[in-house]
């Protein structure tokens, strides 16, 4: 079975994590150690995703 390393959306250096052609992730938080950031992504048939979320604003009282 075929299976890859994820690279991280933002530095393009490899990760810690590992799929496969059958790895479905979905909202899966993925770390970087290189650049120390967090990002959503969503995984199917070696396909990687960004999840883009919606800044969060703050309400007025």
């Amino acid at each position: 079975m075929n299976a890859n390393w994820i690279v991280c959306p933002v530095c393009a250096n490899k990760t810690r994590d590992r799929i496969r052609e059958d790895t479905i992730l979905k909202n899966y938080p993925l770390y970087c150690p290189k650049c120390k950031q967090q990002t959503l992504i969503e995984v199917q048939n070696l396909q990687v995703t960004v999840i883009k979320e919606p800044d969060t604003q703050t309400m007025n009282l």
